[in-house]
């Protein structure tokens, strides 16, 4: 997926190289999935909320982790994404890394933006 890059950058970075280089093809995918996730909420933190009310975007039988967050984003656009990163990252990583199940993982996420946007209702 990244072609071979020089040994530049700081040690930060040459070591994020070598782990991803390190995962198969699916991991591969998941962290690029996520990388581009974060990406997106650093150019949502620019634009101001345009909704105070939950879309309610429905959730699909079948949603992985990294759709389910989008989903959430955009059905909590009111919501500080930099409110919830370190949460969520701590999802993601139990999704990753330690195996935890998908639905039970999306099931928290559901419950981390609801619980935000109610404790911006209530402010």
């Amino acid at each position: 997926m990244f072609p071979m890059m020089p040994a530049q950058g700081n040690k930060e970075e040459r070591q994020l190289i070598k782990l991803y280089q390190s995962l198969n093809e699916a991991d591969k995918n998941t962290v690029f999935a996520f990388a581009e996730f974060l990406h997106s909420q650093s150019k949502e933190e620019a634009k101001e909320a345009v909704s105070k009310t939950p879309l309610n975007i429905t959730r699909p039988d079948e949603e992985s982790v990294i759709k389910a967050i989008k989903r959430l984003t955009n059905n909590y656009p009111m919501v500080d994404k930099e409110a919830l990163l370190h949460p969520i990252s701590g999802l993601m990583t139990s999704h990753i890394m330690q195996g935890r199940g998908a639905v039970e993982v999306i099931d928290d996420l559901e419950v981390l933006f609801l619980k935000e946007f109610k404790s911006l209702v209530e402010k």
